[in-house]
């Protein structure tokens, strides 16, 4: 299990996501830089225990209504090779040194533990307790066991994880709206949740296959 340091980042993930959300065709904030607050999420372990897995949900009130994002990150202790295009920036960690984020979606990591969640072999741990489950993360799944690794890309819509090998297509939502449900004919999905401005928990889909 991986082990959570409560302990100080320089800058702070917020603070390197306000610089790259606005990059993101899928982002829809207002004219000014985002106005980030954690919102929620939750970690995956990697078996190696190299890499840091999170899936983080971040809010921005920058535009007229509030936006919660779903944004996969991962977190390592070297430049990731070929990935230069999906790094979302590096911060210094107050245990581990220096850490190279980004983009999970295009980290092979992820994408194999991501996939291992909708198929219910490893299970979804809470975002900032070391070995506890998060039980509000759900999942599901029919199908034949599925490949470890997909190519992401990114539209207005979210992000699309096309499987290696395979017709299967995983689509990230990477902007969250309360009480959506998978649609007809999935094959899998994951679903989540996280607190709105007013203190409520929402839930929604995270992924569908």
């Amino acid at each position: 299990m991986a082990v959570i340091h409560h302990t100080t980042l320089k800058p702070t993930k917020l603070e390197l996501l306000t610089t790259w959300l606005p990059t993101r065709p899928w982002y829809v904030g207002g004219a000014g830089e985002p106005v980030l607050t954690k919102a929620g999420g939750f970690r995956l372990d990697d078996p190696e225990g190299e890499v840091g897995i999170e899936f983080m949900v971040a809010t921005d009130a920058s535009g007229p209504h509030p936006a919660s994002y779903l944004v996969p990150l991962t977190y390592r202790g070297a430049p990731l090779d070929g990935a230069e295009h999906s790094l979302v920036g590096t911060m210094e960690h107050g245990v581990l040194g220096k850490r190279w984020a980004y983009d999970g979606c295009h980290d092979p990591v992820l994408v194999a533990q991501l996939l291992a969640l909708i198929e219910g072999r490893v299970q979804a741990q809470a975002q900032s307790i070391s070995d506890t489950p998060d039980r509000e993360v759900t999942r599901s799944y029919t199908g034949h066991a599925l490949p470890s690794t997909a190519t992401a890309t990114d539209d207005q819509a979210g992000t699309e994880l096309r499987l290696a090998d395979s017709t299967a297509v995983l689509r990230l939502h990477r902007r969250l709206r309360p009480g959506t449900e998978a649609p007809e004919g999935s094959l899998g999905h994951i679903t989540g949740a996280w607190e709105l401005p007013d203190g409520t928990r929402a839930r929604a889909l995270f992924a569908t296959l």
